[in-house]
């Protein structure tokens, strides 16, 4: 069991203060209560205006009746919850063993409306069903978002807010671990759903600065769609797209050409409006074919004639460098807290060190209380653009409005 606490400092002396801890008990019911004591022990004489719990499906039947129960053996003023296939606190990632990982933080001044949200299919389309009717938006929000992969599609609800909250950001993951409709649990206060998203928005007196790490690599230059077709990227440059590719492919060695056979993405630029694009600008996704005698690139995202692209590679140490140089970034105002939202393809899946993205976060960042899961997709900004990512680090760094 692990518990890291920390504080912000401001001029007024509010200060947000954060805490995680987690416990690999047999017992659901104990590893909750043991990791929730610690957790609050951390946090000194504050009460914890919100507290964040991720448990490890396997507990398995445990799960359903103890989040029930979460508002009676771990109380807070706001609880957001989910069931992962792994979790993560502190410097510690659970990949192979049952545990929970609680984090909960001290937020004066915060302004947190906590929501519950259905998607239904109408006769006019799809809509989103759970809004808080006395809705008011905080200064500076953000949204904190829990979603069952199976039944909410969080790609719609990402376009419904950039036409109604543009510039919102929408930090989260998709949960894990269940392998079927009905088998991942949600919980908010002391409700718990199979299905549908959770969430907070959160503002006023606490700032929630976004870091995502696609954990990619360039390579090539950027090109101009000028034909697509649906996913497909018909020409870039002028030229078929994949003479492009083949192009950039006989520059690359050795190595780099063994990952464009085994981990090649493209990425397209996430805001059209800059001269020139660095690797943090581009949305990443996976390339799903390629055909030499047509000279199609296939995509796992629709394509516009006119948008940026450029080719990408993934692999560990790609994906440590990235991770690492987003949270040097970071590390002019330390924050009090975090949550990471990691994809289940990473940790040991991908690197060949333990505790991989944890580690990096207390080596860069630390001390600092971190909880987080596994998820099945990872929901951040790339610029100002929220997205539904893969293979991706998402972070969520809490810190005071001064």
């Amino acid at each position: 069991m692990s518990a890291t606490s920390s504080a912000t400092n401001t001029h007024t002396g509010q200060s947000i203060r954060c805490s995680a801890a987690a416990s690999t008990a047999s017992s659901l019911h104990e590893a909750i209560i043991s990791a929730y004591q610690e957790a609050l022990t951390k946090l000194g004489s504050n009460s914890p205006d919100l507290v964040v719990i991720f448990i490890s499906a396997a507990y398995g039947e445990e799960i359903r009746p103890a989040m029930e129960t979460l508002d009676e053996i771990a109380p807070s003023r706001y609880l957001l919850g989910t069931t992962a296939e792994a979790v993560l606190a502190n410097d510690n990632e659970y990949e192979s063993e049952p545990a929970v990982a609680i984090w909960m933080a001290a937020l004066p001044n915060a302004e947190i409306t906590p929501f519950t949200l259905e998607y239904s299919q109408t006769a006019d389309g799809g809509t989103f069903l759970g809004w808080p009717d006395d809705l008011e938006w905080p200064d500076h929000p953000t949204m904190l978002l829990l979603a069952d992969p199976f039944s909410f599609p969080v790609d719609g609800l990402i376009a419904r807010l950039e036409e109604d909250r543009p510039g919102l950001p929408i930090i989260g993951g998709m949960a894990s671990g269940g392998t079927q409709p009905g088998t991942n649990t949600l919980v908010i206060n002391g409700e718990t759903y199979e299905s549908g998203a959770v969430g907070i928005i959160l503002g006023g007196g606490v700032r929630v600065r976004p870091v995502v790490s696609q954990g990619c690599r360039p390579i090539g230059i950027p090109l101009v769609v000028t034909k697509a077709e649906d996913n497909m990227l018909v020409e870039l440059g002028g030229r078929p797209a994949f003479i492009q590719l083949r192009a950039i492919y006989e520059t690359l060695d050795d190595h780099d050409k063994q990952l464009v056979k085994n981990s090649l993405h493209v990425g397209r630029v996430a805001s059209e409006y800059q001269d020139h694009f660095e690797p943090g600008d581009f949305l990443v996704r996976n390339v799903v074919g390629a055909d030499p005698e047509t000279g199609v690139v296939a995509v796992g995202d629709l394509i516009r004639t006119g948008q940026t692209v450029q080719f990408h590679v993934r692999d560990a140490h790609t994906a440590h460098e990235d991770l690492q140089a987003l949270l040097a970034l970071q590390t002019k105002q330390h924050p009090a807290g975090a949550l990471i939202f990691t994809c289940n393809g990473r940790g040991r899946r991908l690197f060949s060190t333990p505790s991989h993205d944890a580690s990096c976060l207390q080596q860069l960042l630390g001390p600092l209380p971190v909880a987080g899961f596994f998820a099945q997709g990872e929901i951040g900004p790339i610029g100002s653009t929220n997205c539904l990512h893969g293979f991706t680090a998402s972070i969520a760094l809490f810190e005071t409005v001064e």
